[in-house]
């Protein structure tokens, strides 16, 4: 008997003829949205981020900005948050947000605030500044993507500024002024638990000749140069000197024995990478300055190890161990829960459970898990700013600025090119570099591409732009311009502000063309409107990064950001239909 395979039904397949007759919805076309120079644009942005964000430019800076304050809360907030602002216009917003999290928790705590009064308004402050110029946001170059893609003129670098700096400011007073007042004062249990518990580690500072302590006093205990770190012994040949250190200054050769938490010994190191390496002398290795120090050299990290009862180490102290000889890292402090070290870090005699701040390459680190004298504490690890590379990275970074503001180069070809010397110049490594690519943004702005490409070939954008202008007919430019932008801005919120920019141009271009009047404008709309994601944690990333240390819930999100957007609304339709001669 013959037997035969039963015919299935072939699915029919949406098509769209173009002039040479190819199918305009066909799966080539769909997925060349992924070879999209917004998209490209987008993900060399990120590495350029990364790379500036290893190499401490960032947190340096925001130090700084948070000296400036004076001691006044008001004026500390408002320069950490104009300076979040304008970074944010020429910097991806996410990595600006992650730098500054610690530096708003530290501003709550100085001030007896809480973190949920700050967290929000720094990510509102980031998306603002994102508004002010092409490469503020990836929503920015999606909506200058499908403006190519249905035959408009692009924007250039600084086209929409001066809207987004009368929106920005509009946004950085309510944020300010307002924000506060709406947000509630909610600390997480943890916080109430542990504050100003942190587990301290004690280290030494061996001061060189040309050392920045020379001559410094101590007053309490505390150098200026060096806070939040604490002053606990003073070995000056064989003289040890103790609290409270009254007429005491710092001269070459002193041994000084600070306790600091681990965040304070990483503030300083990205001061003076070598600031705390224990057996120092006239800022040289004691044993020869020749040898092989690979804690100078490399990708550094920072780990704590433990010690392993009856490890080798127990009753030895770091120098009879020859610890960095053995392991290729050198430690920066001992922690001892029994009680608190007073003697210089070289002298202490290794126990069970002590835990060693450690520093060193990379491998060097993950190749402790093999030590059965100590145990690596894995979730410890943290890679340590690329100082050396600062400079290059910033000179790399404004040249990508120049050249894209312009127009000598092609936007995508100058951040491309930038992207590639971050991980020439080895600010980067190529794991770094692909890592710095989340699969997540990928992904939703290929998708929101191919759905803008469907929406315009199907004819969809120019019916649903008929469609509203007949809704509202009779109504001029300057209304129909207002209500689209509140619809956008509200739409942004329920669905991704990718998305909503992609779904969206195309139908500006088309209303504009139906009331007869320049694109311009309405393109702008979308812009700002797409980037009011403000009343919904999931609408920005930012928003999501911010929901954890902030404590928040989603009604606060809501009740912050949806009088933002009212507020943006209305600045934008009384500013926009005058700036473009509506």
């Amino acid at each position: 008997r013959q037997h035969r395979t039963p015919c299935l039904p072939r699915r029919s397949e949406v098509r769209v003829p173009g002039a040479d007759g190819v199918n305009r919805l066909g799966p080539v076309n769909i997925l060349q949205v992924f070879a999209n120079p917004a998209l490209i644009t987008v993900l060399a942005l990120l590495v350029m981020g990364e790379g500036i964000a290893r190499t401490g430019m960032l947190d340096t800076g925001a130090r700084l900005v948070l000296g400036l304050g004076g001691g006044r809360a008001w004026l500390s907030a408002t320069i950490v948050l104009v300076v979040v602002l304008t970074v944010s216009a020429f910097l991806s917003n996410i990595p600006v947000v992650v730098i500054f999290i610690p530096i708003m928790q530290a501003l709550a705590v100085r001030y007896g605030r809480s973190a949920s009064k700050v967290m929000i308004p720094l990510s509102f402050a980031a998306v603002l500044g994102g508004m002010t110029t092409l490469i503020g946001s990836s929503t920015n170059l999606l909506v200058n993507s499908a403006l190519i893609e249905v035959g408009e003129k692009p924007f250039a670098f600084f086209d929409f500024s001066v809207p987004g700096l009368v929106l920005a400011a509009t946004g950085l007073a309510y944020v300010l002024l307002a924000a506060p007042r709406l947000l509630p004062d909610r600390a997480s249990l943890a916080a109430t638990l542990l504050e100003g518990r942190g587990r301290q580690f004690i280290g030494q500072i061996t001061v060189s000749k040309d050392s920045g302590l020379v001559g410094k006093s101590a007053p309490g205990g505390h150098f200026s140069g060096l806070p939040d770190m604490t002053l606990r012994l003073v070995q000056r040949g064989e003289e040890g000197m103790l609290p409270p250190f009254e007429g005491f200054s710092v001269s070459p050769g002193d041994v000084l024995v600070v306790a600091a938490t681990r965040k304070a010994f990483i503030e300083a190191l990205a001061r003076d990478p070598g600031l705390l390496y224990p057996d120092l002398q006239d800022g040289r290795l004691s044993d020869g300055e020749g040898e092989d120090q690979p804690w100078r050299e490399g990708q550094q990290v920072l780990a704590e190890v433990m010690v392993a009862p009856a490890s080798r180490l127990i009753g030895q102290t770091l120098p009879q161990i020859g610890f960095r000889y053995r392991t290729r890292c050198i430690v920066l402090g001992v922690q001892r829960r029994a009680h608190m070290i007073r003697g210089r870090m070289t002298d202490v005699r290794l126990q069970a459970g002590d835990v060693l701040l450690i520093q060193g390459q990379s491998e060097d680190v993950a190749a402790l898990k093999a030590n059965r004298d100590v145990v690596l504490i894995e979730w410890s690890a943290e890679e340590l700013p690329a100082l050396r590379h600062a400079r290059g990275a910033g000179l790399i970074f404004l040249g990508v600025i120049g050249l894209a503001a312009s127009g000598a180069v092609p936007l995508v070809e100058a951040t491309l090119s930038g992207a590639a010397a971050m991980v020439g110049l080895g600010v980067l490594n190529v794991r770094q570099a692909v890592r710095a690519v989340d699969p997540l943004i990928i992904a939703t702005i290929g998708t929101a591409l191919a759905l803008g490409v469907a929406l315009q070939e199907t004819g969809g954008a120019a019916y649903l732009a008929h469609g509203l202008v007949e809704a509202l007919e009779g109504a001029g430019a300057v209304t129909v311009l207002s209500l689209f932008f509140l619809l956008v801005a509200v739409l942004s919120n329920v669905i991704s502000t990718k998305t909503t920019a992609v779904l969206f141009t195309p139908i500006a271009v088309d209303i504009a063309h139906e009331l007869g009047v320049a694109p311009t404008a309405f393109a702008v709309a979308v812009v700002f409107a797409a980037n009011c994601s403000f009343a919904s944690p999931l609408g920005y990333q930012t928003n999501l990064l911010v929901l954890g240390p902030g404590h928040y819930r989603f009604v606060d999100f809501a009740r912050v950001g949806a009088p933002l957007i009212v507020l943006l609304w209305a600045a934008f339709s009384l500013f926009a239909p005058w700036y473009y001669g509506l």
